[in-house]
């Protein structure tokens, strides 16, 4: 008994001198991930792409040299029908059909399309993590009531996913009336399945883990485990998935405007309102609507090679 005693008093000893050793020399999940990300020449295009558009959307209204709403053409007599003028010194990009500064729209409009594209995706990144993370809870530690919690949220989401994204924002869009929040509500409720299945897969293989099993043996009660050990080591794929729903949740909104469901006051410079405008215009000046649709793919771009960037830094499989 005692030298069974003392050999697992050794091999005990053993295993906190190797973790200390661990602790003094490894890095974090973030910490490596932020390591490579340095390393990635996508995420570096995509970070400073993104690093532009939030500094032009943040400060960029302030340092228009128009006002985004003065119709300037019109009153000094350039716009006529047929003839829109294009760019010169004063005005780089020239003016829309209503005799006002694309440059200066473009620079607003900016601010616009970000909080469309965040509010939106703030929105369905906090209902989808809610239901996901009571399902992958539910499933994972709940037991049998726990899977019929699950199997009972997860149907209604099967029903959204059987949905074509944008025929359901188009349809939830219809139903609120067109507004700015509208066009949040409906690119925001679009986004949920995702996040939902995406946090209870991730829950429910944490669920299986050494250190559940451990918290469990100690008497830890299921709620704190899952708030305090599974939800937080859960939530990387989550981010990833947020920065890519941004660039998604851009060309949504932007459609939705094209469709006439976003913002109905057309004097609020929004890029997928000017798209939408430049089109009974593409023979006199096609120019209106390459600038806006430019500035969306582009944006859009930078999420996506910073989004994709981020997965592979945080993929386990990949880490040494």
């Amino acid at each position: 008994m005692t030298i069974t005693t003392g050999k697992k008093k050794e091999r005990l000893d053993r295993l906190a001198e190797l973790a200390a050793r661990d602790d003094e020399r490894g890095v974090s999940l973030w910490q490596e991930a932020f390591r490579r990300l340095r390393r990635n020449p996508s995420a570096i295009v995509g970070a400073v792409i993104l690093v532009i558009f939030v500094l032009v959307a943040l400060i960029g209204p302030f340092l228009v040299p128009y006002s985004p709403t003065d119709t300037i053409g019109i009153r000094e007599g350039l716009i006529r029908p047929g003839v829109i003028p294009g760019a010169d010194g004063d005005h780089w990009l020239g003016y829309d059909h209503q005799g006002r500064d694309v440059f200066s729209r473009m620079i607003v409009g900016a601010r616009q399309t970000l909080l469309v594209g965040v509010v939106s995706t703030l929105i369905g990144l906090a209902v989808g993590a809610l239901i996901g993370g009571v399902a992958g809870a539910a499933a994972g530690l709940g037991g049998r009531w726990g899977r019929a919690i699950d199997n009972a949220l997860m149907r209604v989401i099967d029903m959204m996913l059987a949905l074509p994204s944008l025929l359901l924002a188009v349809s939830i869009a219809a139903l609120l009336g067109a507004s700015l929040t509208t066009v949040m509500i409906a690119v925001g409720v679009v986004s949920v399945p995702v996040f939902a299945r995406l946090l209870r897969g991730s829950m429910i293989a944490q669920s299986n883990s050494d250190y559940v099993l451990a918290a469990t043996s100690l008497g830890v009660r299921k709620p704190k485990i899952a708030l305090t050990h599974v939800v937080p080591n859960s939530l990387a794929p989550v981010i990833v998935q947020a920065t890519l729903t941004l660039a998604t949740a851009i060309i949504e909104a932007a459609a939705l405007s094209f469709l006439g469901l976003g913002n109905p006051d057309t004097a609020v410079p929004e890029w997928g309102v000017m798209l939408a405008d430049a089109q009974q215009y593409l023979g006199v000046r096609p120019e209106l609507a390459i600038y806006p649709a430019v500035a969306i793919i582009i944006t859009a771009l930078g999420f996506t090679l910073l989004g994709e960037a981020m997965r592979e830094a945080l993929d386990p499989k990949l880490r040494k």
